[in-house]
């Protein structure tokens, strides 16, 4: 069963604690936190004060997107401040096995983001290290842009591979994320759907994380 993590990019930050209140009533298990350091991408969100703020104030998942150069400087600080789920992107990270290791290691799930242009054979070297793959369907850095159609070829290919190789971890996908794709990407393979303008620019927020994990369960629901 494919799950909906909305993406605080696109919350309102002046309500965030009522909105991200109304996204656990509409079933959602988990947030995602995008972290940009204007750097590796060219935008500026949030770190890790914000994360603290959000693991005292909320009991759902925090899954912190790392879009930072250097990562290693800054995943365990992510894992003290409360997340559970640590992605670094294979882009930034000349020592992935080493990184992904210390992220475990650390007690947090460890993934691993490709972005559009960055190729599957990649991780060929790492997948038995990981519990994430993340497949970019945007050029990351903002929020609000259009799906890639190309991703969901991607993703079919990366769940193959898991399939044939035998590997447990989740396929998340990551931008343009909407009621018209969300069934194909999850009879593509994918486990989790991020989703921000989706959910939080909507005008029922609960509604619209339970229409999205509708929508991506429908494949599944019927073939059962």
């Amino acid at each position: 069963m494919a799950e909906v993590s909305p993406s605080i990019l696109a919350a309102d930050f002046a309500a965030l604690g009522e909105q991200i209140r109304q996204a656990e009533s509409g079933g959602a298990r988990m947030l995602h936190v995008d972290v940009m350091d204007g750097h590796f991408v060219p935008n500026i969100s949030i770190g890790i004060p914000v994360v603290e703020s959000l693991a005292k104030a909320t009991d759902l998942i925090l899954d912190c997107h790392l879009m930072v150069d250097n990562p290693e400087d800054y995943a365990k600080a992510f894992i003290d401040a409360g997340a559970k789920m640590v992605t670094v992107h294979q882009e930034a990270c000349p020592h992935l096995g080493r990184l992904l290791g210390q992220i475990r290691d650390n007690g947090a799930a460890a993934g691993v983001a490709l972005n559009p242009a960055t190729p599957l054979s990649t991780l060929d070297e790492v997948l038995g290290q990981v519990d994430l793959v993340l497949i970019m369907s945007v050029h990351p850095g903002f929020g609000g842009q259009s799906f890639l159609p190309a991703s969901l070829d991607k993703v079919r290919r990366l769940s193959a591979l898991r399939r044939h190789a035998g590997h447990a971890f989740r396929i998340q996908v990551d931008g343009g994320v909407s009621l018209d794709n969300a069934g194909l990407l999850a009879e593509a393979g994918c486990d989790i759907l991020v989703a921000g303008s989706s959910v939080f620019g909507a005008d029922d927020i609960a509604g619209a994380v339970r229409a999205l994990s509708a929508r991506a369960n429908l494949p599944a629901l019927a073939s059962a």
